[in-house]
Formats: C-alpha cells, sequence, structure tokens
C-alpha cells in the first residue's frame, strides 16, 4: 500500500528518526533518545511500522499524547499535513464496500491495521495540535463512535481559524485531501 515511495534502511530509518526527535524536542519533554531506542529494540517489529509510517509521508515522531502517562512511548505522523501517501480513503471497509462506483483503493481503519497502528482519537488529535499546527490545508479521520458509525456516519478533524475542527461525513465519502495519522504505541 505504500506505493513508490523512498525506502530506507533500518539504520538509515533510525537516524531519519533520531534526528527528528532531537529537532523536536517540544513533542516529548523529558524523554531521552536512549529510552526510544531501548524500547525499540525490545520491539523490532515496531520498527517495520515506523518504516511504513515514514515512507506513506507521516513523518512519525515520539508526541506526549498518552493523557494517562502509562509510561508508553507513541510515535504519532507528524507530517504538516495528512500523510500524502494515505490519502483519498474510505473510513473503514464497510464503508468501502457499501460504495456503488468510484471506489477508493483502500480504507483508513483497515490500512491503519494492516500497518500495525491505528487512527487517533479525537482527543488524541487535539492534543497533537498542542505540539503545533497539522492539517491546516488537508483533514485527517480520527476514530469514530460507534454510535456514529452505526448510523452510516465518521468524523474527521483538521485545523482552520487557529482552532481543531471535528466534521461528520458519510464514512464512504473519500476526498483527495483527507486521509489518516497513524499512531504506534510501544
Amino acid at each position: 500500500m505504500s506505493g513508490n515511495k523512498k525506502e530506507f534502511s533500518k539504520e538509515e530509518l533510525l537516524d531519519v528518526l533520531e534526528t527528528r526527535f532531537e529537532k523536536n524536542t517540544k513533542r516529548h519533554p523529558g524523554l531521552k533518545w536512549s529510552t526510544v531506542i531501548q524500547k525499540l529494540q525490545a520491539n523490532p517489529d515496531k520498527i517495520d511500522i515506523l518504516h511504513e509510517m515514514e515512507i506513506t509521508g507521516g513523518e512519525p515522531d515520539v508526541v506526549a499524547i498518552d493523557e494517562a502517562d502509562s509510561g508508553k512511548i507513541c510515535f504519532v505522523d507528524c507530517s504538516a499535513e495528512s500523510p500524502t501517501g494515505r490519502r483519498s480513503c474510505c473510513y473503514d471497509q464497510a464503508a468501502l464496500d457499501a460504495r456503488k462506483e468510484n471506489k477508493p483503493a483502500n480504507a483508513a481503519v483497515e490500512w491503519a491495521e494492516q500497518m500495525g497502528a491505528e487512527l487517533l482519537t479525537e482527543d488524541q488529535y487535539r492534543r497533537l495540535q498542542q505540539f503545533g499546527r497539522f492539517d491546516a490545508k488537508t483533514s485527517s479521520w480520527v476514530k469514530t463512535p460507534a454510535a456514529i458509525r452505526k448510523l452510516g456516519g465518521a468524523i474527521f478533524c483538521d485545523w482552520r481559524y487557529d482552532h481543531v475542527f471535528t466534521y461528520h461525513n458519510g464514512a464512504s465519502s473519500y476526498y483527495a485531501a483527507r486521509g489518516f495519522r497513524a499512531l504506534l504505541s510501544l
């Protein structure tokens, strides 16, 4: 699903992640790269997930997004706009299956699961915005409450007018400027 994006060796990817981590310390105050790399080395399968996040345009970085502060390290897509390699998708497989024509290639929920990641919740999306301005020109699907999804809808967020907005659409809708941001917890 990643298309023809640049591939990285494990070492190159870790260098990219470390450079981004050191450049954006406000996203993870008090955390050291040595702690992150230790967790990654203990969970080498997570490096493949980060690779997919990177090559699809996510620019993953460690973000203090876990409200429970459970000691988890959370990598989140921090690209300025919704990742370019993960746009034009319906919300989930049921929505994709319901489309009669002009079907997109993917569905956000299942795509994230295939990557080994998950969609951000609305609250996590709002917390992400404390560390920068994301989706000023695009939007990103977020986890939709079951009651909304049961009625055929799905929610997405963006940043406009110095504010996070949450909107709704039919889950089967898709737009060139809407994708999803992935979350990977260690």
